[in-house]
């Protein structure tokens, strides 16, 4: 598991305890005052294409305006089960000539798949592969494509033979932020834009696929009976105060009181429910599915606590000024004089503000479900 230094480090910002204390306060207000002007729940504008590289099966880039650009290619072969599988089909006292009743084919895919059938590589210039943060984003990524199952079964081709994805993500600058977001809604958009070849063997023969590509079916279809669920997208939110911040900056990131990564997809409608042969609740079909949420250690842990110096000046834990007596030093090192300028912020996540967080992500109206449904007006 990477340490979460690296990724404070990288994350870490150098502002005087003065302007810390002033970025905080102003992001405690109601509403919220960031500093580039956005409201709590606004992203950063972004411009976002698919389909940009030919010889992938999916592909993705997205730039935010600050510079920040993130490129995702989405490759898929043929993969064949490994031996070990099998005992999870003999679990289920299947014979090999045996025809599935319905409802037995899911829990069998589901039962063959396995978390080995998708990876993700993450590339950030000044990093190496193996370095804390491109692994710790990689996993996140992962965990929220395999969280639901559905990604899995959709990988499955028979029993001998599954779909292995590999999606590879290079953050083209470096990052002016967390990456997080930015590497996420790639990835939605670059597995969204996938596509697999058609497949014309029928049960347990070997895969033969059609020579037309003009006749590949998307990974994501947006008609069928599989149609209506998208791809996870992780979002990053912070929490100051009582108010919770949408795609922080590095600046809103150096005094958040807790970041918490957040994961979502929209779940798929049944074919009986879209048909309306099922009655369906309809707030139930557009509000999204909460799939994972991660804290993670804020960086402003790593800031340094100030305090005024005898001199009215607003400076660092160890910078005094000259004309400070040695007792003047010692109490002001100690914040005992007129209290501290700026104190890292101490604690955990308050469940209320989880629970506040849920919703705003997972409502119809919410941050997530917005998010979703520009990411599928692209391409």
């Amino acid at each position: 598991m990477p340490t979460q230094a690296s990724i404070n480090a990288q994350a870490q910002v150098f502002l005087s305890p003065a302007e810390l204390s002033y970025l905080h306060s102003s992001l405690t207000l109601n509403p919220a005052i960031r500093p580039d002007g956005r409201s709590s729940t606004q992203f950063r504008p972004l411009v976002a294409e698919a389909d940009i590289l030919s010889n992938a099966n999916g592909s993705a880039r997205v730039c935010f305006a600050d510079g920040t650009e993130a490129v995702a290619g989405v490759k898929i072969e043929v993969e064949k089960t490994q031996d070990a599988w099998k005992a999870a089909d003999a679990a289920l006292d299947v014979d090999d000539g045996e025809e599935y009743e319905e409802g037995r084919g899911s829990r069998r895919k589901a039962d063959l798949s396995e978390d080995v059938w998708v990876e993700t590589h993450v590339e950030i210039p000044g990093y190496r592969e193996d370095d804390a943060l491109p692994v710790f984003l990689a996993g996140i990524l992962t965990e929220a494509l395999l969280a639901s199952g559905e990604l899995k079964q959709r990988l499955f081709i028979n029993r001998r033979f599954h779909w292995k994805l590999y999606v590879d993500i290079l953050l083209l600058s470096q990052p002016l932020s967390y990456p997080l977001p930015l590497l996420s809604l790639t990835t939605h958009l670059a597995l969204l834009s996938a596509r697999v070849p058609l497949l014309i063997s029928q049960g347990e023969e070997d895969p033969l696929f059609s020579d037309d590509w003009a006749a590949a079916t998307l990974l994501y279809p947006r008609t069928g009976a599989v149609a209506g669920d998208k791809p996870p997208i992780t979002l990053l939110v912070v929490t100051i105060g009582e108010n919770i911040i949408f795609d922080p900056s590095k600046d809103e990131l150096a005094v958040a009181e807790s970041v918490v990564a957040v994961s979502l997809d929209e779940p798929s409608i049944s074919p009986a429910a879209r048909s309306g042969k099922q009655k369906a609740n309809p707030q139930s079909r557009r509000n999204l599915r909460l799939l994972s949420l991660r804290t993670i250690d804020p960086p402003s842990h790593l800031t340094s606590s100030g305090v005024p110096t005898s001199l009215g000046m607003e400076t660092g834990a160890d910078d005094f000024g000259t004309a400070a007596t040695s007792s003047e030093a010692i109490v002001a090192r100690e914040g005992l004089d007129r209290g501290e300028v700026w104190s890292p912020p101490r604690g955990g996540l308050k469940r209320n503000m989880v629970v506040k967080i849920i919703k705003e992500c997972t409502s119809e109206e919410g941050v997530g479900q917005e998010v979703i449904r520009a990411l599928a007006a692209v391409g």
